[in-house]
């Protein structure tokens, strides 16, 4: 053997004999705290283990010794120490990459659970709604129309009538509806010339309530006191003070009903500081949309309608009919934000991002 060689042999042979003479000790005294703090520290460790309950995420969720699968009320979160304010809570969440939501609560895609109402409370909120996909195209335009045009304080959708209804029928539909007070219109609907206004006032202590109609009653537009399409709350509001009005109904140049403001609304507005709005400050709508062909005419009405996003309502995300209308979206709408779903496992995930 070289010189070389043996040296080398001898150092890596040092190495341990090292270590070991280290942690000896010729003091019984030396030896006994070594021992001592040895023990300490284990106890440590141990009374720190035995007080915490339950499991890490990583080890229910990612531990390959796992053979479980796991559904909502298997689990639940336990309540641990807190060192901050509510009001240092931040629950900013990404609902995709280009909305961030305040409240992260999102919609069901699910048939009948959400249309116009329901997404504008929720985007009021600080959440999304998801428009349903069991309408027509129009009707579904329609809805994410209503939700991106919606301007709080203001009655966008007011029950109108017609001039030829009459009393009796107008008295019916204040039961039903609880209020007295309605726009009249060319033809009874919303986005119609306004004619005029009809009040109890108007109604009150006359006769003949099956033969006289509305039109011969009401405050005719030319003595109403209007909005222009466009006008700020605040002004309208400042209005209706100033003049006294129970209503002020806000019409186009043409004098088309477009929305309505209620005195009665007055104590009843609120700012809404966490409202999901978009960058023009409409209130942010998502749409589902199903995988068939048919759904690409589908797509391309709600993206000329201003919705925000389009949810893929199915069953199982990862397959081919899926994938090919994602890919589709992406490559004719780049901006469009997609989520698809609904996946299980991390390789249908892959699958999806890919």
């Amino acid at each position: 053997m070289s010189a070389a060689a043996a040296t080398q042999s001898l150092a890596q042979d040092e190495v341990p004999l090292k270590g070991q003479r280290k942690d000896r000790s010729r003091s019984p005294r030396g030896q006994a705290k070594s021992e001592s703090d040895a023990k300490i520290t284990h106890d440590v460790n141990k009374a720190e283990v035995d007080l915490l309950d339950g499991h890490s995420a990583e080890d229910i969720f990612r531990s390959s010794q796992n053979r479980s699968g796991y559904t909502y009320d298997d689990l639940i979160c336990l309540p641990g120490h807190i060192a901050f304010g509510v009001h240092d809570v931040c629950l900013d969440s990404r609902f995709s990459k280009g909305i961030t939501l305040k409240t992260p609560i999102v919609s069901s895609p699910m048939d009948t659970v959400t249309e116009h109402k329901m997404a504008i409370a929720m985007a009021l909120q600080g959440g999304i709604g998801v428009i349903h996909t069991n309408l027509t195209v129009d009707a579904q335009v329609r809805e994410v129309m209503q939700v991106k045009k919606f301007k709080n304080g203001f009655i966008m959708d007011p029950i109108c009538v017609k001039p030829t209804m009459s009393l009796l029928e107008l008295d019916e539909l204040r039961q039903k509806c609880g209020f007295m007070g309605f726009p009249v219109t060319e033809d009874g609907k919303m986005g119609s010339k306004l004619l005029g206004l009809v009040t109890q006032r108007d109604t009150d202590f006359l006769d003949n309530r099956a033969s006289t109609q509305v039109g011969a009653v009401m405050e005719k537009v030319g003595d109403l006191v209007l909005a222009e399409e466009g006008v700020e709350l605040a002004a309208a509001n400042q209005i209706i003070r100033d003049k006294k009005l129970g209503k002020l109904p806000v019409v186009t140049k043409g004098g088309r009903l477009v929305a309505l403001v209620a005195r009665t609304d007055l104590n009843k507005q609120a700012d809404f500081p966490l409202a999901t709005k978009d960058k023009n400050g409409s209130l942010r709508v998502a749409a589902a949309i199903g995988t068939r062909p048919a759904d690409r005419d589908r797509v391309r009405a709600l993206v000329a309608a201003g919705v925000d996003a389009i949810i893929v309502d199915s069953s199982q995300g990862d397959s081919t009919f899926q994938h090919d209308i994602i890919r589709w979206m992406k490559a004719e709408f780049p901006e469009l934000q997609v989520v698809g779903g609904n996946v299980v496992t991390r390789l249908q995930a892959k699958h999806l991002i890919e």
